[in-house]
């Protein structure tokens, strides 16, 4: 079968909401042989048409916070209104294997089994932020395949948060019961980026810390300077083992994303975000290829002249730079 319809093939299949052709696109985009760039960028180029319909989820927060336990839960009742969920779940990598090593499928169990959902847990591969760097590819192919709602999950530690907001619509901060000393501690700028707070396993003991950290940050927000106008972060607890909470958030997101279509907010974030997405691609691509080239003799001898403050830094670069153009027309 030939490449071009081998992706005819694959596009019938994804429009279809076959999720094994999208799993194969997934794994397609992911892929990271050269000879893969053109059915890969046919399929992408194909796609188009059929997405920006879904709604764009993305959800946060320190490890043990509780994410995968939420998005079961989160997703089992979109799930059960009619909704189809598809969740990109991104997990550290093994630093051995480079693969994925927390397994969200298997934590997620109820969820990955329902007919309407699809969940795919992939390596971060060490991706800026924790994201895998073809997380927006997979997310757009989500959306041909029909999905309402596609969630991406991330590690949830360095720049996870900003590489996340720059991908998704509505942006969800996980939080754990606590008050005074965790909201002391939390950094204003991940606050600013959130569309809501959740603090989550509130529940048993946890129901009286849940509600005044609730209050907390809900004091906090008013401190940070205004949102927009069509829209104010909210601030929610919830128990995914009682459900209690989980409704409310379902029709947050509702509520979030019929204002931000209304508004022009969703469309002009959107293009935006395209925009970020090119320059981030081309300067990977760029990285990728200074990588390619045969500059480790010239890069070691200009690294051990920095040592020993024989060259400045800045000419140093310069220098490499100059032989990284070289070796262009060699």
């Amino acid at each position: 079968m030939t490449s071009s319809a081998s992706t005819n093939k694959l596009l019938e299949g994804i429009i279809a909401g076959n999720r094994s052709a999208l799993a194969r696109a997934i794994t397609l985009i992911e892929s990271t042989r050269d000879e893969d760039n053109n059915e890969r960028d046919a399929l992408l180029q194909a796609i188009l048409p059929h997405t920006g319909k879904a709604m764009r989820v993305g959800i946060t927060g320190a490890p043990g916070v509780g994410k995968s336990t939420l998005i079961e839960a989160l997703g089992m009742h979109l799930v059960s209104e009619g909704k189809k969920v598809a969740v990109l779940t991104i997990d550290p990598s093994s630093n051995v294997s480079k693969g994925s090593i927390l397994a969200d499928k298997t934590r997620m169990t109820s969820l990955s089994r329902h007919e309407n959902a699809f969940i795919r847990p992939t390596a971060s591969g060490g991706g800026t932020g924790g994201v895998a760097a073809h997380t927006r590819e997979a997310l757009l192919l989500c959306e041909a395949a029909g999905y309402d709602i596609v969630i991406v999950e991330t590690v949830g530690v360095g720049q996870s948060e900003v590489a996340v907001k720059n991908m998704v619509d509505f942006f969800l901060l996980l939080m754990l019961p606590g008050s005074g000393d965790e909201l002391q501690g939390m950094k204003k700028g991940i606050v600013e980026m959130a569309d809501a707070l959740v603090i989550t396993k509130a529940d048993g003991d946890n129901v009286a810390r849940a509600a005044r950290a609730q209050a907390d940050f809900s004091h906090a927000l008013h401190l940070l300077p205004p949102p927009a106008s069509w829209w104010k972060p909210r601030v929610l607890t919830c128990s995914s083992v009682t459900g209690d909470g989980i409704a409310e958030i379902a029709a947050m997101m509702d509520d979030f994303d019929s204002r931000a279509r209304e508004s022009g907010y969703r469309e002009s974030n959107r293009a935006e975000q395209k925009i970020h997405w090119l320059n981030e691609t081309f300067e990977l691509l760029i990285r990728n290829d200074i990588a390619r080239r045969d500059l480790q003799a010239t890069r070691s001898q200009l690294e051990e002249m920095v040592r020993n403050d024989k060259i400045p830094v800045s000419k140093a670069a310069r220098e490499l730079l100059a032989a990284y153009h070289r070796s262009l027309t060699a």
